[in-house]
């Protein structure tokens, strides 16, 4: 059956700071009309500058940019860590929309998509009627990186399906899977709210290329993969704003905060793999299947 595309009826408006500029940022998203497609603007920088959500304009020169997130750039105007807005725009369905930003990175939230999908589903979903484009996958093909241990595939479907595995070899995460077979019926519950994560020993690394400047551990699951003993902990108090003690937690997360899912990275990772992949430009029809994925194999 044939959908329309869609867009959003009033302006919908989130504020606070970005996840690795640490600058406080607006995000405003606002109706469009049919075949905008998804646009981003700067508009702190003259002229608004705007940069459509095109895989054309990922940055990919950088391995810092590729691996820590997903960043569009057109001539001198940069926008990073697009990928959770983009995966809230994706798993909401929606088509067309002008996204403005008051500063080089949206905010963070609490390290989900939830936040946007929030104010999204606030502002409220209006059909268009203009009927959607869609990439269709029309035959199997597939990624291999042996280097990092990365396999994607596509495959024909009337539908959209995502299966994503991860396994990293550390006893608190284990290996993981999840598979979103319905948007409509899935997204918003059982994905949009997965946090962002990362390893203990990556958060010193992070830090050092100056990086999570507007991290902690409300917006990030810091998984532990050393000793506590063994890092600068006055670095990673100060940076990621924690008071008192720096512990490990009886469920090998740092502080022990606890987890909405028992495979939240995993559920994280496949929304990761969503936003990044509606930067084709298009939803897509098919099935994806994905083992160890991130943002540089994803593009």
């Amino acid at each position: 059956m044939e959908k329309n595309q869609r867009t959003i009826q009033t302006e919908a408006t989130f504020t606070g700071v970005g996840l690795h500029t640490g600058k406080k940022s607006t995000i405003i998203f606002k109706p469009a009309p049919e075949d905008h497609g998804i646009v981003f603007a700067r508009t702190d920088l003259p002229g608004a500058p705007e940069i459509p959500a095109l895989v054309d304009f990922v940055v990919q020169n950088n391995d810092i940019d590729s691996l820590r997130g997903t960043n569009l750039r057109k001539e001198e105007c940069t926008i990073y860590t697009v990928e959770h807005v983009l995966a809230a725009v994706a798993g909401l369905e929606i088509d067309n929309l002008r996204i403005e930003l008051t500063a080089g990175e949206p905010p963070v939230g609490d390290g989900s998509a939830m936040p946007y999908v929030n104010v999204l589903l606030e502002a409220g979903i209006e059909g268009q009627n203009k009927v959607k484009n869609y990439l269709i996958v029309d035959d199997t093909f597939s990624l291999h990186d042996e280097k990092r241990g990365i396999d994607l595939v596509a495959l024909p479907l009337d539908d959209f399906r995502i299966t994503v595995m991860i396994d990293y070899k550390n006893p608190a995460l284990g290996s993981q899977h999840s598979g979103l077979f319905s948007l409509e019926k899935e997204f918003v519950t059982e994905f949009a709210p997965a946090r962002t994560f990362c390893f203990l020993h990556e958060v010193e690394l992070l830090i050092q290329q100056g990086l999570i400047r507007g991290g902690n551990l409300t917006n990030a699951v810091v998984f532990c993969d050393k000793e506590v003993t063994e890092i600068d902990q006055e670095s990673i108090r100060q940076t990621l704003n924690i008071d008192g003690e720096i512990f490990e937690g009886e469920n090998g997360v740092l502080n022990n905060r606890s987890l909405r899912f028992k495979n939240e990275p995993a559920r994280h990772k496949l929304l990761d793999l969503l936003g990044d992949l509606f930067l084709v430009g298009a939803p897509i029809k098919g099935q994806i299947l994905a083992a160890r994925p991130g943002h540089q194999s994803n593009i």
